[in-house]
C-alpha cells in the first residue's frame, strides 16, 4: 500500500526530471573544484551532491503540488494530478516532503557547513516559489532562483565560498530556467486571468511573453559566453556553447503566439538535452 503511494508520488513529481536538473549541479561543482583547488571534485563528493539534488527537487515539487492542489483541481490541464484526483492523500505528500527535506540537510552536512549554513535560504525559495503565482508576475524570476540554487550548490559543496563567477552561473541557470517557464505559463493564461493568477503571459499576453522569454535566454547566452572566457575554458566548452545557443534559438522557433502545440517539447525534451549537452562538453574540455 504505501510502496504504491510512494510510485504515484514519483510520478506526480516527475521524478524522472531530476535528471535534468543535476548536470548543471554537477557543472558548479566540476568548475568551482577545478577553479579554486585546481583539482576534480571527490566521488565522494559527487555523491552526497546528488542526494543533495534528489532531495532538493523532490521537496520542491511536491510543495508545489500540495500548496497548488486547490488551483490543480480547477485547472483542466491539471486536475488529474494526484492529488486532485484524490490518489494519494496530503498527509502521505507532506510526509515526503519532509524525509526530502531531511535527505537535503543530511547531504550538505556531509559536504561543509557553508553548504548547511545556506540551506534556510534553499528552503525559502523552494517553499515561497509555490506562492508567488498568486501576487507577482515575477514568480518565474523565483522559479529560476530555486533552480539555480542547484549548481550554485554545487559549487559551495566543492569550494565551501561564493564569488562573482558562481553566481554568473547561477544567473545564468535562473534566466534560462525562468524564461522557459514564462512559455510553460502561456498555455495557462485564460485560466490565469480568470483566476486572478499572476504571470507574465496573463500580465502582458502571450505575444509580449515570448519576447521576454527570448530576452532572459539571450541573458543566459551572454552567461555561458562569459564563463567561457572568464574561466578560461577550451575549445570544447565553447562548442557545447554553441550547440546549446542552438538548442535555445530551436525552441524559440517552434513556439509562437499562434501555436503553442510544441510547447512540451520546447519545456520538457530540448531543456534536458541543452543541460546534458552543456555538461558533457564540459567534461569533454576537462579531460581532454
Amino acid at each position: 500500500m504505501g510502496w504504491n503511494k510512494l510510485k504515484i508520488v514519483l510520478e506526480m513529481i516527475k521524478f524522472e526530471h531530476t535528471i535534468f536538473a543535476l548536470p548543471f549541479a554537477y557543472l558548479g561543482a566540476i568548475l568551482g573544484s577545478l577553479e579554486v583547488r585546481e583539482v576534480f571534485p571527490a566521488w565522494k563528493e559527487i555523491g552526497w551532491i546528488t542526494l543533495a539534488m534528489v532531495g532538493a527537487r523532490s521537496a520542491a515539487m511536491s510543495l508545489n503540488r500540495l500548496i497548488d492542489r486547490q488551483i490543480d483541481a480547477k485547472n483542466p490541464r491539471t486536475r488529474n494530478r494526484a492529488i486532485p484526483a484524490g490518489l494519494v492523500s496530503t498527509t502521505f505528500v507532506w510526509g515526503f516532503v519532509f524525509v526530502s527535506f531531511a535527505l537535503l540537510f543530511f547531504s550538505a552536512y556531509q559536504l561543509n557547513m557553508l553548504a548547511v549554513y545556506l540551506l534556510p535560504v534553499a528552503v525559502f525559495f523552494l517553499w515561497i516559489y509555490s506562492y508567488t503565482k498568486r501576487f507577482t508576475w515575477t514568480c518565474h524570476f523565483f522559479l529560476g532562483i530555486a533552480t539555480a540554487l542547484g549548481p550554485l550548490g554545487g559549487w559551495v559543496a566543492t569550494t565551501a565560498q561564493i564569488d562573482v563567477l558562481s553566481l554568473i552561473l547561477f544567473a545564468t541557470v535562473a534566466l534560462w530556467i525562468g524564461g522557459f517557464d514564462v512559455i510553460y505559463a502561456c498555455q495557462d493564461v485564460e485560466f490565469d486571468r480568470k483566476e486572478s493568477l499572476y504571470s507574465i503571459p496573463a500580465r502582458f499576453g502571450v505575444k509580449k511573453a515570448l519576447l521576454i522569454s527570448s530576452l532572459m535566454h539571450v541573458g543566459t547566452a551572454a552567461g555561458l559566453i562569459a564563463l567561457l572566457l572568464l574561466l578560461n575554458l577550451g575549445l570544447w566548452f565553447g562548442i557545447g556553447v554553441a550547440i546549446a545557443l542552438i538548442i535555445l534559438v530551436y525552441e524559440h522557433a517552434i513556439v509562437s503566439e499562434n501555436d503553442l502545440s510544441r510547447l512540451n517539447t520546447a519545456f520538457f525534451t530540448m531543456n534536458g538535452v541543452l543541460s546534458m549537452i552543456i555538461f558533457t562538453f564540459t567534461l569533454l574540455d576537462v579531460f581532454l
